[in-house]
């Protein structure tokens, strides 16, 4: 397979190679399990014992395989945004890697599973993730018995998701990538900290945050009291409390909505009502030294058949920004979640069966081979949806 030796071409070693292209034919192949024993069974060539060793103890390198995907996958996609999301791989047991009783989105509860972060390339006819970080509950920094045996290394602690994501765009930019619109939902868009991490990395970003977000009308301008001339002048502050994106929506009323379609669905064109308004995010984090606070744009969807809105995002895109524009930037994530159920459902994402964070990483990475070469199968086919190549067992 071309593709493979492509990806893999950073491997030292000849028989690396080839067991990655292996396993990546391994995961292609129909079969309802995607681990190691399954596959190699399946493969004419399969050697089980070769293709353990080459994830779950080779110490070859996941990053350089993964920046030429994201090269790669960059230039076919083309993507618009880059979308920042999490999925959860239930587990049983507790000494596999990364392994909690936490919320598990897959299984819409808590439940004993690994937690995956990752920022994807995504447009509307196509996505891939471009890298992956596992989420280490704090629970983990402490118990030496099971960072021992599942080898995760010393440096690695207990770091939050929205850090993490941050962490994986870093990744990106020092791999030359051209910088695109951030996506993420409200478990990302909510951190202030993160919002002003994409900004400091010269982002620009539609993620979405609660209506109870405080923020002021744009036209809001903050005043100082008068010097008296002791002690350091007082800091510019705004004479009205800030109010909730809520408030801001319906003081604008239904009237200022417009109905925007932003894809075509599987039964037609997808549509809804939006509303977009200039305000201030009222976060002291983000006031300027003059005590104003950046403006940006605050985006509403409020179905007809609703009192208020059900969904909110902040945006720090030029004013000039449609409301088209903007509402198809915030409804990309879609692609993501297409991109989850493909990856766990036909590539076995989530059926790796060794508990080490190095197997996991490597597993990761050739499941995201596979992805990316669908992926470019589909596009050079000019059909997106199109079902899976049968591969050769051989």
């Amino acid at each position: 397979m071309e593709f493979a030796e492509e990806m893999y071409g950073s491997l030292a070693r000849c028989d690396q190679r080839a067991k990655g292209e292996q396993y990546v034919r391994g995961l292609l192949l129909e079969g309802r399990r995607k681990s190691i024993q399954p596959m190699a069974a399946r493969l004419a060539d399969g050697d089980e014992q070769g293709l353990q060793q080459f994830i779950t103890d080779s110490p070859w390198r996941d990053e350089p395989v993964r920046r030429r995907l994201a090269v790669r996958m960059t230039g076919e996609i083309d993507p618009v945004g880059w979308v920042v999301d999490d999925t959860g791989l239930p587990k049983d047991g507790r000494f596999s890697a990364g392994v909690a009783h936490q919320y598990c989105g897959a299984l819409g509860k808590t439940a004993n599973c690994q937690v995956l972060v990752s920022v994807n390339a995504a447009t509307d006819r196509a996505s891939c993730p471009l890298g992956w970080r596992l989420f280490l509950p704090e629970s983990w920094d402490q118990d030496e018995d099971r960072r021992v045996r599942a080898r995760i290394p010393d440096e690695m602690r207990h770091v939050p998701k929205w850090q993490l994501a941050l962490e994986i765009i870093d990744e990106l930019i020092g791999w030359r990538l051209e910088r695109r619109v951030v996506q993420a939902d409200g478990g990302y868009g909510d951190i202030t900290a993160f919002r002003i991490g994409l900004q400091e990395r010269d982002l620009e970003y539609v993620v979405q945050v609660k209506g109870v977000t405080s923020a002021q009308p744009a036209d809001a301008v903050p005043l100082a009291p008068e010097y008296e001339g002791r002690g350091r002048p007082p800091v510019a502050r705004y004479p009205e409390k800030p109010v909730n994106l809520r408030e801001l929506v319906l003081a604008a009323g239904r009237e200022q909505t417009r109905t925007i379609g932003w894809r075509e669905g599987d039964r037609g064109p997808l549509s809804g009502q939006f509303i977009a308004l200039r305000v201030r995010p009222a976060n002291d984090a983000q006031r300027q030294d003059d005590g104003v606070l950046p403006e940006g744009w605050l985006l509403a969807e409020w179905p007809e058949e609703k009192d208020e809105p059900v969904k909110y995002w902040l945006s720090n895109l030029p004013v000039d920004t449609s409301l088209e524009t903007l509402v198809h930037l915030a409804k990309l994530r879609w692609r993501v979640e297409h991109d989850y159920r493909e990856l766990k459902q036909c590539l076995g994402l989530d059926h790796y069966e060794g508990r080490t964070y190095t197997g996991l990483q490597h597993h990761l990475t050739c499941v995201t081979v596979a992805h990316a070469f669908l992926t470019c199968w589909r596009l050079a086919r000019g059909d997106p949806d199109a079902v899976r190549p049968q591969m050769a067992a051989a």
